[in-house]
């Protein structure tokens, strides 16, 4: 069957990184890593995805834990989700409903995106439908590629869920959350229902006021030099990751787009070069050959990209606006505090509810603090952790594309040699 929609992976070959081999050409398959994140776990609570089945439209998750913590009834245990189900995306919405928690996070880890197939089957379906005006062959090459190709996708949705989930396991508050418990150990469906218009709209609405209410709350001058220089730079930083990732896409394609039209010369010189024996179509042999093998390279290219840089500016892109909701939090809660201030000596001033305006003060300011501190902190951790990353995957980039700049290099001196009867 050439569909590749139903394929199982564990999570040790998920893990597996790209070729770091001499040979330039090889044709064994190597999954993609999962993004680096330099999550700080303890032995206390360890989740991983340690299998995965795609389903056509859906994706499953097998959700593995090893715990010592005593509010799980076992020590070992792993359940079946869902991103359709909205099980994941459900995690990730439950936490902010929780205000106690929401006013001691700093940076809510971001959810993972959707998986989305569709782009590879859709191609998988064109290769079916145009089979009968191709060689053996070419069908064959071109449903290896699509099915790699599908299998990268897929290797790559697995790890961004898991990484999703180690951040929040990895959370000193999170991890303690009742709802995440239910995520990790209910063994049954978790029975989430999709929004109603009702709901979509007044998200609608509470996003416009937030966004009205951030405008407001963004002109405010922080207390603090810290937290207004995080400002300035998140603000700025979000902007040029988020144009980084948009040039990044673009010269992933490029390359994706060389390998595609090498495999279309490849193919058309190939058919050139069996039409006879003369020495002209031994010449196309040769050149589709090398057409071939650059195509190869050309397309490991865009995959190391794509997995070493563009992904890593999409998470990015996604911790940043988490930070930037951080912020906003913080100096909402700023502005509550400098409120409660004003309330408090207007009631002095009219010797009324005093106690109920000290105590409301004393409360907004123990929330501001908490906050605070706890933002502080992780904003410093965000920095080491997204400066670790950058350098680790930009370090691999740049080694990845200089073992294919040789291995082009390589092919067409070989390929000249051979031209030239030199060999």
């Amino acid at each position: 069957s050439r569909d590749v929609a139903s394929t199982t992976v564990r999570a040790a070959a998920m893990m597996e990184g790209l070729d770091d081999g001499p040979d330039f050409l090889s044709e064994e398959e190597r999954g993609p890593r999962a993004i680096n994140v330099d999550l700080q776990t303890d032995a206390t609570l360890q989740v991983d995805i340690s299998d995965a089945l795609s389903e056509r439209d859906k994706v499953k998750f097998t959700v593995h834990t090893k715990t010592t913590l005593p509010n799980f009834k076992q020590n070992e245990f792993s359940v079946v989700r869902q991103h359709e189900e909205a099980t994941f995306l459900w995690l990730k919405q439950e936490f902010p409903q929780n205000v106690k928690h929401i006013n001691n996070i700093q940076q809510i880890p971001p959810a993972p995106p959707k998986p989305d197939f569709d782009a590879s089957r859709e191609k998988l379906q064109k290769l079916g439908e145009g089979e009968g005006s191709m060689t053996k062959e070419e069908f064959t090459k071109m449903k290896q590629e699509l099915e790699a190709e599908y299998l990268a996708i897929f290797k790559k949705t697995v790890a961004m869920h898991e990484v999703f989930l180690c951040r929040v396991a990895a959370h000193p508050i999170l991890r303690k959350d009742l709802n995440f418990h239910v995520f990790l150990e209910y063994n049954q469906d978790l029975s989430v229902r999709g929004k109603n218009k009702k709901e979509k709209l007044e998200d609608f609405f509470k996003n416009m006021v937030k966004s009205a209410d951030g405008v407001i709350v963004g002109g405010v001058k922080d207390v603090d030099d810290f937290f207004e220089h995080e400002k300035t730079f998140l603000l700025e930083y979000h902007n040029r990751v988020k144009d980084a990732s948009a040039k990044s896409d673009r010269m992933t394609r490029s390359h994706k787009s060389v390998a595609d039209d090498n495999n279309r010369i490849a193919s058309t010189l190939y058919t050139l070069g069996t039409q006879d024996s003369t020495d002209i179509c031994k010449f196309f042999l040769k050149v589709s050959e090398l057409f071939d093998k650059t195509r190869k390279i050309e397309a490991r290219v865009s995959a190391d990209e794509d997995l070493k840089l563009s992904d890593l500016l999409k998470y990015y892109l996604r911790e940043s606006q988490a930070a930037k909701d951080l912020l906003y939090r913080r100096a909402r809660s700023l502005v509550d505090y400098e409120n409660a201030n004003k309330a408090l000596d207007k009631a002095r001033s009219k010797n009324k509810d005093v106690l109920q305006a000290e105590n409301a003060q004393q409360e907004c300011c123990k929330k501001f603090e908490k906050i605070s501190e706890s933002a502080k902190q992780e904003l410093i951790d965000f920095k080491t952790r997204r400066v670790a990353a950058f350098r680790k995957n930009l370090v691999e980039l740049a080694e990845l594309e200089l073992k294919h700049s040789k291995g082009n290099l390589q092919l067409l001196q070989s390929c000249l040699a051979v031209l030239k009867g030199d060999t």
